[in-house]
């Protein structure tokens, strides 16, 4: 079943699945399953985080919640670890922060088309770190979502512990 943090549904049974389905199941996709991201979470699960919440956000105030969802996915297509990158860098070298959605936009556009909606949200979604302003609505939803759901990942499984061990 696939799901987004806080959610019970079935995410592969609503209509946000319409605007993923083609690219959801891809091998550069499977591949992020493999990777840690926000200490307790997977980079492919904390994608789809981003990309359902942004879509129903995109969805509430009619945006383009169908680009939201396919860019939520996609902001983070990178397969290296971070905390390698950062300490290997060479001076004058972007940091992580500022370099994945350049990393994470150019292995979009290999896997699908991107519309330049969705290139502003992938390419901005570090905003202030990527110092130009976004240019669309969606590109500032996804920039908040991705923060909202980084916290979660990191608070929800440790709030978990704190309460089972009080059981």
């Amino acid at each position: 079943m696939l799901k987004a943090i806080c959610s019970k549904k079935d995410l592969s049974l609503c209509a946000y699945y319409d605007c993923i389905c083609d690219i959801i199941n891809s091998c550069e996709l499977e591949h992020l399953k493999d990777i840690t991201h926000h200490i307790s979470t997977t980079r492919f699960q904390h994608c789809l985080n981003v990309s359902y919440y942004s879509y129903i956000v995109c969805k509430k105030f009619r945006l383009n919640a169908r680009s939201a969802a396919r860019a939520g996915l996609l902001h983070d297509l990178f397969y290296y670890d971070r905390k390698e990158y950062n300490s290997m860098r060479e001076k004058g070298q972007f940091s992580h922060s500022r370099m994945h959605s350049v990393i994470a936009l150019r292995n979009a556009e290999q896997l699908t088309d991107i519309t330049p909606l969705e290139r502003d949200i992938i390419e901005k979604h570090m905003f202030p770190m990527t110092i130009k302003l976004p240019k669309y609505r969606e590109s500032y939803v996804i920039t908040v979502i991705d923060k909202y759901c980084a916290v979660l990942e990191v608070c929800i499984p440790k709030i978990c512990s704190i309460l089972s061990a009080h059981q």
